[in-house]
């Protein structure tokens, strides 16, 4: 904290452009905290919000609703293979609070008392409240609450770049695997599995393998264990497609969506449930089957009407094949990036990639400066005309999803030049 006695101060976006007091132009490289689809200042987005605030600021969902929040559950449900009903929020952390206490309170709903523990992956991350930092566990993050969260059922996530000594890729992955049958098999107290949805991103952009998602949904099906997906992040476009879970082939039961709901415009979130675990919840009042949870803005309608203006945009612009197209310009670097002498692993997927810094390649020994990695990048980006967020020794790259291929390409070799620029206060 001592290291940042002074900010910037952001007066203006536009395009994918960030502009500061001085007149400064940062090239969003973070998508604003990853959420930021369209780029800045989009005049239908913004229009979106304008006609709605005439009308409508906000309005309660306690006995109540209104009508863009109904109409972004018909489209959320709609878009959403298997999701029945929709629960709304604020942010991520909030949404994923909400599926941990879906996935518990169904168990005690239907009768089962026994079901109460919670199976994760190992350095996933789910938000910062205390459920969230329960079940995504980040020791970096979250290490001095360890005795504050509830304990978890932590399985391995296998990691391309690190493999355990004598086995190959394909052996650790099955081992993994066998690890998480194994536990199933033995233990009929797990209520819930919960995972990011196509890949970690917080926890150092870890790319599933194929059929990873899909084997462990098998997993949950098998041994009658809940399948609770996290797709804030990895979600609407971030990793090529509009559903990861679609792609992954692993249709849960609970799902939590997030930051690029309003296209980065306003606070939403949204938690979806199958019909399975929503009827659950219906009984008569004595029979306290009810969810006893609510936020203030939930189903804000200016938020939500940005929301449905900007899912009509994913439609009518074709965005999810522009990513797919545009994302390639990500491979034609790994070659320049990979050849850096303190870069050990580059992993990508979609419009997310993730360079990890290392002092020594053969021993893959993460770089550890004295001051942050993050605050060194983001003053050498800065001079660079980029705006640079890291992770630990992970520099990340995660524009907005409508970036054109030029300003992909000219943020890609501004980061290349931020890299080389700042190796000898690195290392």
């Amino acid at each position: 904290m001592k290291e940042w006695d002074s900010f910037d101060t952001i007066t203006k976006g536009k395009g994918m452009w960030l502009i500061d007091s001085k007149g400064n132009k940062m090239l969003d490289g973070v998508a604003s905290m990853w959420c930021n689809v369209w780029g800045h200042s989009n005049p239908q987005l913004v229009k979106a919000i304008t006609n709605q605030s005439k009308k409508l600021q906000h309005s309660s969902m306690f006995n109540l609703t209104n009508e863009p929040a109904e109409k972004l559950a018909e489209r959320l449900v709609k878009i959403s293979q298997g999701m029945y009903k929709v629960f709304y929020s604020d942010n991520g952390s909030t949404a994923m609070e909400i599926a941990i206490k879906l996935a518990l309170q169904y168990w005690k709903n239907i009768g089962d008392k026994k079901k109460t523990e919670i199976a994760t992956l190992k350095n996933g991350y789910h938000g910062d409240t205390f459920g969230a930092m329960s079940v995504g566990f980040v020791p970096e993050f979250f290490g001095k609450f360890k005795k504050q969260l509830f304990s978890t059922i932590q399985f391995s996530v296998p990691n391309k770049y690190r493999i355990p000594k004598g086995f190959t890729f394909l052996d650790y992955q099955n081992y993994c695997l066998e690890n998480i049958e194994n536990k199933f098999s033995k233990n009929n107290n797990i209520a819930a599995f919960v995972m990011e949805s196509g890949a970690q991103v917080a926890g150092g952009v870890m790319i599933y393998p194929k059929g990873f998602q899909k084997k462990i949904s098998q997993l949950c099906k098998k041994y009658d264990v809940l399948f609770v997906l996290d797709e804030i992040a990895t979600g609407f476009g971030r990793l090529g497609s509009m559903i990861q879970y679609e792609e992954q082939k692993s249709i849960p039961d609970i799902v939590a969506y997030g930051k690029m709901l309003t296209g980065g415009y306003l606070t939403m979130a949204a938690t979806l449930t199958n019909k399975k675990i929503y009827d659950s919840y219906l009984g008569e009042f004595n029979d306290w089957k009810h969810l006893f949870h609510g936020h203030t803005y939930t189903g804000n309608p200016i938020a939500a009407a940005v929301a449905n203006e900007n899912l009509k945009m994913y439609k009518k612009n074709n965005l999810i094949k522009k990513i797919q197209k545009t994302s390639k310009i990500f491979e034609k670097f790994y070659q320049e990036i990979s050849e850096i002498d303190i870069v050990g692993d580059i992993r990508h997927k979609g419009m997310l990639m993730g360079i990890e810094l290392v002092t020594n390649k053969k021993k893959k020994t993460p770089i550890h400066p004295k001051k942050s990695i993050n605050k060194i990048l983001f003053e050498e980006g800065k001079k660079n005309g980029i705006y640079l967020r890291t992770l630990g020794n992970i520099v990340m790259l995660v524009p907005p999803l409508a970036i054109s291929e030029k300003d992909l390409d000219l943020l890609i070799n501004r980061t290349i030049k931020t890299i080389q620029t700042a190796k000898s206060m690195l290392v």
